[in-house]
């Protein structure tokens, strides 16, 4: 196998594989901040707003609903920004989904309530969270393609992290906001209007991030195999759409990601989201207190991601993801433990610990996911794989959590529900394959079993 060390020619024309970085990051960032302002919003003032009810843990399950609703449309969105990524670029599509995500979040924050536009308020809200749903499910394929098909092999663990780190990046901002007012706003006026100011901020950080991003080459990897499809087309040969291939060729690989993706999930969305409710429902203590103690833990969150993705880069992807895997299987009684205790430097500790044993199955996970499709099916393989395991794990994370909690009023069930998942991602991780240091221009699934030639520039 042939090592590439150093960034392809795209990255260095368009400024070095910082810049492509940097530009994923920032967009990927401001996409995350969208889609969790929701998740925040749900637990915090959306149950209230929009879907009133007298069981204030009822309300919250179904604003909960509507945000697993976003997470529905995330494979469809996969599906058709995968297609057309694989077909002409990862940077158009990323552009348009930047562009849905920050028009549909600034939307919401111009959306009369239940009280003054009675059950339209919900459905509009609803109908937003679905393009939510459909932009990040295309975002999250280009944007660590980008990145992993511009640098080389040898450290595309650490390179391909970043964008990774744009999920706390994103929640950190999100609930940095959140808690801002939420120090400087009564309760009452956050209520009424000061919930509306982040959703509205998306407008003026979707413009910083598409000037940024509209400056970056296209994979270089990409431009070869879609030379070398032209010149297939040229010959007659016909091409099945990417979807297809990927069903045909690489279903192992896409239950591989899954799985990879399963237990990561499904602990984030519990330490971030569902946290909120534990801690101001059940505990009943302030929501400063658990808004404070997850952006504590985003911010050495967002640092450690990239330093698991370079440490992938020298163990391999599987040993750092199973560290990640088999600690979050330990630390899901711990972290209920620690928060009963309703100390606030111990609930912080209890986060923190939390995200970075999620960041060392996350950040090595672009890369992972990368190094197992082919250059032509890629965007939709790894999207697929990504999404589909966000509707399985992530979407119904919140309210699988929120229903064991109404019934049993108890920890112990939702610790069971999440050492469960980290279990199923330790033993996918145990059994697929390591991919650390692929060339990603080499075929991974070869028609009847022969290793398919390197693509160079078109040509065979």
């Amino acid at each position: 196998m042939t090592e590439t060390t150093s960034a392809q020619p795209g990255a260095r024309r368009s400024g070095g594989i910082a810049r492509i970085v940097s530009a994923s990051l920032i967009g990927t960032t401001i996409e995350w901040y969208d889609f969790f302002l929701y998740s925040s919003a749900a637990a915090l003032v959306f149950n209230d707003l929009f879907f009133p009810s007298s069981d204030p843990l009822v309300g919250t399950m179904i604003a909960f609903i509507t945000y697993a609703i976003g997470f529905a449309a995330r494979p469809l969105g996969g599906v058709v920004f995968g297609h057309f990524g694989d077909r002409i670029g990862r940077k158009r599509l990323l552009v348009l989904s930047l562009m849905m995500m920050g028009g549909a979040t600034f939307a919401m924050g111009l959306l009369p309530t239940y009280g003054t536009f009675g059950v339209g308020a919900p459905i509009l809200l609803t109908v937003l969270r679905l393009i939510q749903g459909f932009a990040l499910g295309g975002e999250w394929g280009g944007s660590v393609l980008i990145v992993s098909e511009h640098g080389g092999d040898r450290h595309r663990g650490f390179w391909a992290s970043w964008p990774q780190a744009g999920a706390p990046g994103g929640n950190l901002l999100a609930t940095g906001v959140l808690a801002l007012l939420a120090a400087v706003q009564s309760d009452d006026a956050f209520h009424s209007w000061g919930w509306r100011i982040p959703f509205l901020l998306s407008g003026v950080l979707v413009v910083i991030g598409l000037w940024i991003r509209v400056s970056v080459s296209e994979s270089p990897v990409f431009l070869a195999a879609q030379a070398e499809a032209e010149e297939d087309a040229a010959r007659g040969v016909q091409e099945k759409p990417p979807v297809v291939e990927v069903f045909r060729r690489s279903w192992r690989e896409v239950l591989g990601a899954i799985g990879t993706r399963f237990g990561e999930n499904i602990s984030y969305y519990i330490l971030t989201s569902f946290i909120l409710v534990y801690v101001t429902s059940h505990l009943e203590l302030p929501k400063s207190t658990a808004l404070n103690a997850v952006l504590i833990g985003s911010a050495v969150h967002f640092v450690t991601i990239p330093l698991w993705g370079a440490l992938s880069d020298r163990l391999g992807r599987k040993p750092v993801t199973l560290i990640g895997s088999v600690g979050m299987a330990a630390w899901a009684f711990v972290f209920f433990s620690l928060v009963d205790t309703e100390s606030f430097a111990v609930i912080t500790l209890a986060v923190t610990a939390g995200l970075l044993l999620h960041g060392a199955m996350y950040g090595p996970q672009a890369a992972f996911i990368s190094e197992m499709f082919d250059t032509k099916v890629r965007y939709s393989g790894a999207s697929m794989g990504s999404q589909l395991a966000s509707i399985v794990a992530g979407a119904l994370a919140p309210i699988i959590a929120v229903e064991l909690l109404k019934d049993f009023a108890s920890p112990t069930p939702i610790a069971l529900y999440l050492c469960a998942a980290a279990v199923i991602t330790t033993v996918t991780v145990a059994v697929i394959k390591e991919t650390r240091g692929r060339d990603l221009t080499r075929s991974v699934t070869p028609p009847s079993g022969h290793e398919a030639p390197v693509v160079r520039a078109g040509r065979r």
